[in-house]
């Protein structure tokens, strides 16, 4: 399972490196749950990473400017650019504006975010997010959490469900990644369900989402994977 943290500025993403991310994620927590950073801070990022490892970008939720956000992110350097669908649950014709977006970026950048707590997202539900995926031909799904001042990731699915998401996104053939509010000692419950990526942010900084990653978090996280997953693991842009 490769580790991804999500960093607002260069500095979190040289920390997130020397800490031994293997998926560096641009994401600006002060924007929601998938807060789009500046341009400017997007590319001290890429300048940071380089080609150590592929770059994720959060780029919102579906609006009439998302593929604009899509695109200037992929010519910025980032691999995979992540949406969302809060306010898009019943939305007439949203498959089609994802096949957009999707030709847009091309669908194997594109990852599409399911929300536990879809109900409050007003967002579609996960099965309905994995049908998606399926009509776009997306590389993969992230299960993730919409509102950051909630329950967990774990709290909200049973591991049963978390499971199941997972195996269906992966008999697609799509990556599947999870994340939400996650901490080290939700790294077992995430390989047990067999998914791609596990993502951090609050538990890879000093001062919870809102503050700072540090090295030193970050390599924590590390541990503790290898010690529950010690085998090599493919890099994800060949598992997407």
């Amino acid at each position: 399972m490769q580790l991804l943290v999500s960093v607002r500025n260069a500095a979190e993403a040289s920390a997130a490196l020397f800490g031994g991310a293997d998926i560096v994620d641009a994401k600006e927590p002060l924007n929601g749950p998938l807060g789009v950073v500046s341009a400017q801070a997007l590319y001290a990022i890429a300048t940071a990473v380089g080609t150590a490892v592929p770059i994720s970008a959060a780029i919102g939720d579906m609006d009439s400017d998302v593929a604009g956000r899509a695109s200037a992110a992929r010519r910025t350097g980032a691999a995979f650019v992540k949406v969302g669908f809060a306010g898009m649950r019943g939305r007439h014709h949203l498959a089609d504006d994802v096949q957009s977006l999707a030709q847009a970026v091309q669908p194997s950048a594109l990852i599409l975010v399911a929300y536990a707590d879809f109900y409050r997202a007003d967002a579609p539900r996960l099965e309905e997010l994995l049908h998606l995926a399926d009509r776009v031909d997306a590389a993969g799904v992230l299960l993730d959490t919409w509102n950051k001042h909630g329950a967990g990731l774990t709290s909200l699915i049973s591991a049963r469900a978390l499971a199941s998401f997972v195996g269906e996104a992966k008999r697609a053939g799509r990556l599947a990644a999870v994340a939400g509010r996650l901490t080290a000692d939700d790294i077992e419950l995430a390989l047990e369900s067999g998914a791609d990526v596990i993502g951090f942010r609050g538990a890879a900084c000093d001062g919870g989402r809102s503050g700072v990653v540090t090295a030193e978090r970050v390599r924590a996280l590390r541990l503790r994977l290898d010690q529950l997953d010690p085998a090599p693991h493919a890099p994800v842009a060949r598992l997407a």
